[in-house]
């Protein structure tokens, strides 16, 4: 891959499950990869295997619910590189699991601010960067529970419908441009996530970060032209060609 080639993507919740694998997959690619987690030795283990696989990865050891932090960080990113290629939006949190009658304001707090403001923050502050690279791209994480009443769900189910919401709109507002911006619905994957919402499930028989990354890549490419749209992981799997 020639530099012209090589694209500049950060990926949140890069420390672990989805975002990690993502990562890993992009740095095989031969991207450029900003790998942004609040972990500093899971970041520093993602490091050491990026580095085996021959790719580049910048390590950003932050808390994306620090507002002052997330408001800092687009202009720390636009002296240094001066643009970005993509944003990959998949850091989140799942809260608690309670009736909605029993969620007070610091359940409320917690998960909006994770899964809501947090990322309204960065795209904002991102999209002069976006807008510089030929082919800015936003990948947004979903989940399923944003469009489906669950019982006991709805502290989860109300912010990722708020996530989804405000990137649909985003990509609505950049329809004319070059930057496209998706969602993508993973489905039941094998996350530590999922793992706390239901422990007695067996993982090993879900699908497995790894297998999405490739979906996620793909989707922060230049060649993936599509805006607006929300792909499900279980479809593209199954659409998916086999060798």
């Amino acid at each position: 891959m020639n530099d012209s080639e090589r694209r500049l993507i950060l990926v949140t919740g890069a420390s672990r499950g989805i975002g990690r694998a993502a990562a890993l997959e992009m740095a095989r690619r031969g991207h450029h990869v900003l790998c942004l987690a609040r972990t500093v030795g899971a970041l520093e283990a993602l490091d050491d295997e990026v580095a085996k696989l021959g790719g580049q990865c910048s390590l950003i050891p932050a808390d994306l619910t620090d507002e002052a932090a997330m408001e800092r960080l687009p202009g720390a990113l636009a002296e240094r590189f001066g643009k970005l290629d993509a944003l990959i939006l998949n850091a989140g949190t799942l809260g608690e699991l309670t009736p909605v009658t029993d969620v007070d304001g610091k359940l409320l707090s917690s998960a909006m601010t994770l899964n809501v403001t947090a990322n309204w923050l960065l795209l904002g502050g991102l999209d002069p960067l976006l807008r510089a690279s030929e082919a800015g791209r936003v990948v947004g994480v979903t989940s399923g529970r944003a469009r489906k009443a669950v019982p006991f769900w709805g502290l989860y189910a109300a912010s990722k419908a708020a996530f989804e919401r405000l990137i649909l709109t985003y990509a609505a507002e950049r329809e004319n441009g070059a930057v496209k911006a998706n969602l993508v619905d993973p489905g039941p994957i094998a996350t530590r996530m999922r793992q706390k919402a239901m422990p007695g499930e067996d993982q090993s028989t879900l699908p497995q970060p790894e297998d999405l990354a490739p979906l996620v890549a793909d989707m922060a490419e230049p060649s993936w032209e599509e805006s607006g749209t929300l792909v499900s992981f279980k479809a593209w799997r199954e659409d998916r060609p086999t060798s």
